[in-house]
């Protein structure tokens, strides 16, 4: 047998099962040859860095004025600087905590409220079996959402006017007209509502999208230890749908003190400021109609951080408790 042939009937060295090293792993592409060879995929992601870069980042420049002097027509970064004089000056003001409260307070109603609201609603459409119903359910609870704030806070105002729909009811039962929009103990009722009402079906899309993805199987054995629709629910769905839930919660979290500023500014007056004023409207009030540009940016600097703080800590807490996060 020649030489050629008894080689060929070796085993090869570098195969798994011949007795010899493992073969060398590929080497890993740099980003230069992945961004040559895919960058049809990565021109995709232009125009979104590009929105993103001027209109989220580069504006972060401008946070030097909550330490800095800032008059208009003077210089974009301000003038003199002034170290945490503003940071003093809204820590020590009690009009400033009351708003401040006002934002927690109507934050954690708005995430108490609006965020199990459209769990349980996916919950309720994936047991229901009428498909014809559960379309027009889907159809009637998507529709709030593609409405301007500004259609919304007029169908609001119009419904809870004094002599509106609900007033109207009211009087046929013989009860005396309530001034929803101008009674404070009201507007933080009105305000959940309306918002549970615009977001709930939007909401609801993504969760039953996730139920999409739970294996039947796992139900199929539920049943067959004999567990019933509520046992499914709570050992089988719920859990499916945990890394959604723990997403959208830490993502809520994050805009915990970003209270709608739009419906806000269009619902509240003066009457209803003790309830109705948070830290956004504050700012709006305080920078744009007082000109006091400095102070409403180290106001809005000292959100930001908040936001900043519960995100990440949300996150940490999850990752350590539940094995889920953003990062």
């Amino acid at each position: 047998m020649s030489s050629t042939k008894t080689a060929d009937l070796l085993p090869d060295a570098r195969s798994p099962g011949g007795g010899g090293t493992s073969p060398v792993p590929a080497r890993r592409r740099s980003w230069r040859q992945s961004l040559r060879r895919d960058w049809q995929l990565y021109t995709l992601a232009v125009v979104p860095l590009v929105f993103f870069a001027v209109f989220r980042y580069l504006p972060m420049i401008g946070n030097v004025i909550a330490f800095r002097q800032f008059e208009p027509g003077g210089s974009v970064f301000g003038d003199h600087w002034v170290g945490l004089e503003y940071i003093r000056m809204f820590l020590n003001d009690p009009t400033f905590w009351d708003v401040f409260t006002n934002t927690l307070v109507l934050g954690l109603l708005t995430l108490v409220v609006c965020f199990p609201m459209p769990i349980i609603l996916a919950l309720l459409l994936n047991e229901l079996r009428n498909r014809y119903a559960k379309r027009i359910v889907q159809s009637v609870s998507y529709l709030p959402h593609f409405l301007s704030v500004v259609i919304v806070a007029g169908i609001v105002m119009e419904f809870l006017a004094a002599d509106g729909s609900v007033n109207s009811a009211l009087h046929a039962v013989g009860h005396a007209p309530i001034l929803f929009l101008q009674q404070p103990g009201w507007f933080r009722s009105v305000y959940v509502s309306s918002e549970l009402w615009q977001t709930v079906g939007w909401g609801t899309i993504l969760y039953l999208a996730a139920l999409t993805s739970i294996d039947q199987d796992l139900y199929e054995a539920a049943r067959i230890d004999g567990a019933n629709r509520w046992q499914q629910t709570w050992h089988v769905t719920l859990p499916g749908i945990r890394p959604t839930m723990i997403t959208l919660l830490i993502l809520n979290i994050g805009t915990f003190m970003s209270i709608g500023f739009e419906k806000i500014m269009l619902l509240y007056n003066p009457l209803t400021y003790s309830t109705a004023d948070v830290v956004s409207t504050y700012l709006y009030r305080m920078g744009v109609v007082s000109n006091n540009f400095s102070y409403a940016a180290a106001i809005g600097l000292f959100e930001s951080l908040i936001g900043l703080v519960l995100i990440v800590s949300a996150n940490k807490i999850s990752r350590r408790t539940l094995g889920t996060s953003l990062w």
